[in-house]
């Protein structure tokens, strides 16, 4: 039956809003999606901080991304305790004695004594700066009558001025307890009674002693470039109202920082060895280093999608990343060296198995509808571009299966690097570049003597020479 040109033209027209209708749908139902993930998003299943989950955020033990140790709460067996303990030689003795005797009030001596019991009270001393004046003596000469005046120690360049263990203990404060400049003055007028120490003067401190530690921190930094094994990392941070970057180059017994206007300026004197990081691009620009991806991230992406978009793949995959830390872990407590391979071949096998069936759910997903203007390759959904990523980063993602120096996580350069997003709360941020650098050097030296176990007034109190031959040793 032949159509009328008018109901031709209806049907062509309501066929238009149709294909209209079904494509502001599922544009509606993509926008609805990244608004969900965007709801969605907390600190266990995204790079948020914890800071950001509000007063509802759930215990951080319950939601451990890598499960239970099966370990019992509490210090573990071989765990060396750490207590006040009796001194052999106290500063200070207080004797405490009685006359009488508390049974029959007969009169007692000295002699009738038969026995001490002791307890000791360890305290500070009474809080008070120690001055010491240097005198240098001036000879009149008996032969020509000329004058000579003895030198003083070249540190000392003012009539009144303040000695190294004050300044030390100023920049320990200001640099390593984030305490901010006139809070630090304060607390040494509060302790000590400095009572003219001006923010200006702690800031001055911190520049030159950062300045003497400065070849300290150039060897820490070549120490680092050739460590077999490094976790790298980088934050934002405001200097004089703009953003810049803080680099972070670490190992268990070391730390550099630097700073840079871009975040993208990553490290360039690596030697060899193997870098940890979260697959930030550009650190797959240096040469002649091996890659390790940090599997927390690896986690908690996996955690979004199953809160979130639900994927069946997901939590299978999280499960393996688990079962595989679980098999390292348990393989150097046994004192291996490897894990049996038997075990690694099947964690191999297992994760191929789940990204191809990941990568053909996503196959199946209808297309993402391209938005207006948008240039470039089609977008993929988060889950799919995770799966390509552990497709094409297999070798780097289960590196620690295979090589028991490499870390499963980056957790080692974020906590070197937290530090600093604590000092960003205080502070907000950096007035200058110079008082950047000055913090960001300081820092390298205290986080690098905090690892080495080194008392850190006394780290701040010696000269590069003596941390560089320390480090050497």
């Amino acid at each position: 039956m032949e159509l009328s040109p008018d109901v031709q033209a209806l049907i062509e027209g309501l066929q238009r809003e149709l294909a209209e209708l079904r494509a502001e749908n599922a544009a509606l139902k993509q926008e609805v999606a990244d608004l969900r993930r965007q709801l969605g998003k907390n600190s266990s299943n995204s790079s948020k901080p914890p800071s950001s989950d509000g007063l509802g955020k759930k215990p951080r033990i319950a939601g451990s991304l890598r499960g239970v140790t099966g370990k019992k709460s509490g210090g573990q067996p071989g765990h060396q305790g750490d207590t006040l303990r009796p001194v052999d030689e106290p500063d200070k003795i207080e004797r405490h004695e009685v006359t009488s005797c508390e049974h029959c009030q007969a009169d007692l001596t000295a002699g009738m004594a038969t026995g001490v019991e002791k307890r000791q009270v360890f305290d500070m001393p009474e809080p008070r700066l120690e001055v010491t004046e240097h005198q240098v003596h001036i000879y009149t000469c008996a032969c020509c009558h000329g004058v000579t005046k003895a030198a003083f120690p070249p540190e000392l360049t003012a009539h009144v001025q303040y000695g190294p263990r004050i300044k030390a203990a100023a920049v320990y404060l200001n640099a390593q307890q984030l305490v901010p400049e006139d809070r630090v003055g304060d607390i040494m007028k509060d302790l000590l009674g400095a009572g003219r120490l001006c923010p200006a003067s702690i800031a001055a401190w911190s520049e030159k002693k950062a300045e003497e530690l400065a070849p300290a921190v150039a060897h820490i930094a070549a120490l680092v470039a050739k460590a077999p094994v490094r976790n790298l990392d980088e934050t934002g941070f405001r200097i004089g109202g703009k953003t810049q970057w803080l680099h972070t180059a670490s190992t268990l017994a070391l730390t550099h920082y630097r700073v840079s206007e871009k975040r993208g300026a990553v490290l360039t004197t690596l030697e060899g060895g193997v870098i940890v990081h979260d697959h930030f691009k550009p650190y797959f620009t240096l040469k002649n280093v091996a890659h390790a991806l940090c599997n927390a991230h690896h986690l908690r992406e996996l955690k979004a999608l199953i809160d979130i978009e639900k994927e069946p793949w997901a939590k299978k995959m999280s499960r393996l990343l688990v079962t595989a830390a679980k098999a390292v872990r348990r393989a150097v407590e046994q004192g291996q060296s490897v894990v049996a391979e038997r075990v690694s071949r099947r964690i191999v096998a297992v994760y191929d198995e789940i990204v191809l069936r990941g990568l053909a759910f996503h196959e199946q997903q209808p297309a993402l509808q391209r938005r207006p203007g948008a240039r470039g390759k089609s977008a993929k959904r988060p889950g799919h571009n995770l799966l390509v990523r552990l497709r094409d980063f297999k070798t780097e993602v289960l590196r620690f299966l295979f090589d028991f120096p490499i870390p499963f996580t980056n957790n080692q350069a974020e906590q070197d690097i937290r530090m600093m997003k604590v000092k960003m709360k205080i502070s907000g941020g950096f007035r200058t570049q110079s008082g950047a650098e000055t913090f960001a050097m300081l820092r390298s030296v205290l986080s690098t003597a905090r690892k080495q176990g080194w008392n850190l007034l006394k780290t701040l109190s010696t000269t590069s020479v003596s941390l560089i031959l320390a480090l050497s040793g």
